[in-house]
This record gives structure tokens, C-alpha cells and sequence, in this order.
């Protein structure tokens, strides 16, 4: 059965913590919680003690309305903040402070819209400014551990939430726009993907327009669509054997891989929101809003295009480059240096991210700047050094951080060209190899196999077109 006949439905609510920021979403608390000793970023305010009042981070509410602007959602002039009661412990005054969009309550912001590469929209519900929950660790197993440790280190942090309509169509797709709307709010630097828990969300899926399942505590964007692949499979088999796919939470056990039963689906009223008491209801100055918009960086999709236009390099390579504003950035540094724009963008996207995601470090800490990416290709560009050698190369400069030429010359690298030490070599492949010499005098596609065969003796260093020519010299004399 084809994705298309199950009918999958799926919404996001997407997590995003604002990890540049210095302090908590409504407290002077910091945010630098990460391998620190748990439970010890806290204050009266984050606890909810008599007589503590939280005060609203600016510059989170200015984040949150950049975000509103790249996802095309509508800025509400109002703001007003609810609290969220609940009995669960990730939250040291045991109620989190959000907002709501019933009972006079106003999200952020509203009715947005992302267009994905197949021109196809996705619909942003709404967007809203909350804390963040603590974090909670288990021994094993969710559903086997005796106790469940809590962190509120990570309470209060400021988190924009973002739920999309059930406009994904399978695991897949929700998961390239998870990587897009990464893209998006790396691009505003406002939150770093690549740290811990930074970025997460949970997931809403259906059957054949059936019961609606949620899957919590998803960590990764990776794990995501890992989780939605499982529970699609779980449901199918539901409804195959005629079992009623149950409203309810589900946990996504990152370690079986499987999601695990927590508990019936909460309704609205189980939370009891009404508005927090202790902060007023603020309205965003027209004139804050308009700034905001001015100050707005080059967005990916607009930064695709353009490398597309000013460097006439491939769509797919612009794509790439354009998720990852440094990546971007880097090319468009080489781009000063070195004349072929599309080559250069082929070495990054085809070789250099690779090498970089091998080793797992970031543009950032490699040690290959601009100006040695660039001499690489220049080495290349002159025939000094064939392709194969630069690849060996490039690799050494991202470990050692020496300049592409002195690592040739280290090496003894050098690309073969003379025809008299190709030809020694050649003669010695012709004694060796009688039977393949024979080949070729009678198949001409045969002569790849010397070809190879003389590659391999000079460790890829020699011309291949120079091996070519003397091969074929060879054979014509006879």
C-alpha cells in the first residue's frame, strides 16, 4: 500500500530554543545550562516563590517577530501571556508560561506559509513565545525505569513554538521542511541547530483520515522521521487487523527505536489556561515592526537564487550552500579569490562539506581558510596536481591546517607529465601484462585496463591523458 492510499496526515510542533541569548525568557538566569551540574541555573522566579515577578526578555520577543516575518505569519499588535497548569514535573512552579488561542488569548503570530522546492505550501498555524520545560532523564527505558530524573536547569529558556496544519504527506517531506525552517532560523541567528536539544518537536499523525496520534520527545530532526516511519507502520498493522487506532500520547524511545504509550491525549480543558497575572499584556510600536523588517538578513531561499544569478552556478549546488549561511559565505570569499565560480562551488558542496561532516567539525574550526581552499584549486588548475591527489590534499589541510603546496611537496606529489618516465613505467606494465597488451591491440576500449594499471604504479600522480598518448604510441609501434 502506497503512502497515497494511507492517507497519512501529519502537523509539527516544532520547539526552537533562542540559544543566543545570554539569560531565561522572563528571568536573569542563565542560559548556559549545557554540561553544567543540574539543578543550579535557578531563582525565585523560576521556582514561582511568593513574592517573585517575571519580567519578559526583549530581545526574545524581537526574535520571535523575525521569525514571524521569514515564515510569512501575520505579527499580532497584542501579546498577552497565559499559564499552562498541569501536574507533571518539568516545571519547578508547576505551570508554564505560554500563550493560547481561545479564551481571549493571542499567539504571537498567525496564518503563515512556507513554500517547499516541489511549489507546494505548508501552513503555519500559529507561532508563540513560551518557556521551555525541564529535562527529563530516565534509568533505561521510559516505560521500565524506576525514577525519572529532573534537570530544571533548561526551565525558562526561551522557546518558540511552532505548529503547522497536517499538511505533510509522509515522513519524508516533514522532515525536509524540519531542515528548511533549520536553515530559516540559523540564517536570523537567532538558535544553533547543531547544539543539543536546541531544535525539536513533536508530531501529529493519522491514518485514512482516522484517529489522530501524537509522538512526543522527539530530539533531532533525523530521529523525527524515524518515529513517523515507525508509527505509520504500527498503525497500518492496527488497521489491518481491525484494531482502533487509540487517541493518545506516545513517546519515541530513540533506543528501540519504537514509540512507547505515556498516556491518553490531554484535552484543552485538562490545563486549565487563564492569563498570567503577573505580566501585562504588551503591544508591539508599528515602528519596532518595521525595523525588525528593515534589519532582516538575506533569507536562504533568496540567498539560493542569487548565487544562482550573480555566479551561474547549478541550482542544486546554490541549495546547499544557501543552508548553511556559512557555507554561503565561504564561497562567496573563494569567489574573491579564484575565477571559476563553479568550480569552486563543486569542491565545497562535492568534497569539502564531506570531509567536513566525516570528521564532524564545523567550517568554523577547520583549519582550511579561504585562501588555501583556493590554492588548492589553483595547484589543480595549472596541472600540477590531478584530481585524486587534490582530494588526498584537501583532506590533509583540514587536519593539519598547512598550505595546499606545502603538503605537495611534502608528499612528492607533483603531477607526472614527462612522457620518458611515464613510458618507463608503461614498459614494465607491457612485460608484466602480455595478455592485456594483446587485449588492446585488438579492443581499443581495452586500454583503459593499462591505463589503470600505469595509474596505480604511479600512485595516481601521472597525466592520464600523457599515459594515454603513450600507450597508444606504444601499441601503434608495436
Amino acid at each position: 500500500m502506497s503512502e497515497n492510499d494511507l492517507g497519512i496526515k501529519i502537523g509539527l510542533e516544532i520547539h526552537v530554543q533562542l540559544t543566543h541569548l545570554k539569560t531565561k525568557l522572563f528571568c536573569g538566569c542563565s542560559t548556559d545550562f549545557r554540561g553544567k551540574e543540574p539543578n543550579t541555573n535557578l531563582c525565585p522566579i523560576c521556582m514561582g516563590l511568593p513574592g517573585s515577578l517575571p519580567v519578559l526578555n526583549e530581545q526574545a520577543v524581537k526574535d520571535a517577530v523575525a521569525l514571524s516575518f521569514a515564515l510569512n505569519t501575520q505579527v499580532q499588535s497584542k501579546m498577552l501571556f497565559f499559564r499552562k497548569n498541569y501536574y507533571y514535573p518539568d516545571m519547578p512552579k508547576n505551570f508554564q508560561i505560554t500563550q493560547y488561542d481561545k479564551a481571549g488569548g493571542v499567539p504571537f503570530s498567525v496564518n503563515g506559509k512556507v513554500k517547499m522546492e516541489n511549489s507546494k505550501e505548508i501552513r503555519i498555524t500559529r507561532l508563540q513565545l513560551e518557556e521551555d520545560p525541564a529535562r527529563l532523564s530516565y534509568e533505561g527505558t521510559i516505560d521500565a525505569s524506576t525514577a525519572t530524573f529532573v534537570d530544571y536547569n533548561r526551565a525558562g529558556i526561551s522557546l518558540i513554538e511552532i505548529v503547522t496544519e497536517p499538511d505533510f504527506g509522509s515522513p519524508k517531506e516533514a522532515r525536509i521542511f524540519l531542515d528548511k525552517l533549520r536553515s530559516i532560523v540559523e540564517s536570523l541567528g537567532i538558535s544553533d541547530g547543531a547544539l543539543e536539544g536546541s531544535m525539536r518537536c513533536d508530531a501529529n499523525i493519522s491514518l485514512k483520515g482516522g484517529i489522530r496520534v501524537e509522538i512526543k520527545n522527539i530530539s533531532s530532526f533525523k530521529e523525527a522521521e524515524r518515529a513517523l516511519n515507525f508509527e505509520i507502520s504500527r498503525q497500518k498493522s492496527l488497521i489491518a487487523k481491525e484494531i482502533k487506532v487509540k487517541r493518545e500520547t506516545r513517546h519515541w524511545d530513540e533506543v528501540r527505536r519504537i514509540t512507547v504509550s505515556l498516556r491518553t491525549k490531554e484535552e484543552e480543558q485538562d490545563y486549565r489556561y487563564f492569563p498570567e497575572p503577573d505580566l501585562v499584556p504588551i503591544t508591539l510600536p508599528p515602528e519596532l515592526l518595521d525595523k525588525i523588517k528593515l534589519d532582516m538578513p538575506e533569507l536562504p531561499e533568496n540567498l539560493k537564487d542569487r548565487l544562482v544569478a550573480q555566479y551561474r552556478i547549478s541550482i542544486a549546488n546554490a541549495k546547499i550552500l544557501a543552508e548553511n549561511k556559512e557555507y554561503a559565505k565561504y564561497f562567496e570569499q573563494c569567489g574573491k579569490i579564484y575565477h571559476d565560480a563553479n568550480e569552486i562551488s563543486n569542491w565545497v558542496v562535492g568534497d569539502l562539506i564531506p570531509s567536513l561532516a566525516k570528521r564532524n567539525i564545523s567550517l568554523q574550526t577547520a583549519k582550511i581558510p579561504p585562501e588555501s581552499f583556493c590554492g588548492l584549486l589553483k595547484l589543480l588548475d595549472t596541472g600540477q596536481i590531478n584530481r585524486s591527489t587534490a582530494k588526498t590534499v584537501l583532506d590533509e589541510a583540514i587536519d593539519s591546517g598547512k598550505a595546499p603546496d606545502a603538503i605537495v611537496r611534502q608528499m612528492g606529489a607533483t603531477k607526472i607529465t614527462d612522457e620518458t618516465t611515464i613510458l618507463q613505467i608503461v614498459n614494465k606494465i607491457f612485460e608484466e601484462k602480455p595478455t592485456a597488451v594483446q587485449a588492446a591491440i585488438k579492443d581499443p576500449n581495452a586500454i583503459n585496463y593499462l591505463v589503470g594499471l600505469t595509474m596505480k604504479a604511479t600512485k595516481g600522480q601521472a597525466d592520464p591523458k600523457v599515459i594515454n598518448q603513450v600507450i597508444r604510441m606504444k601499441l601503434e609501434a608495436g
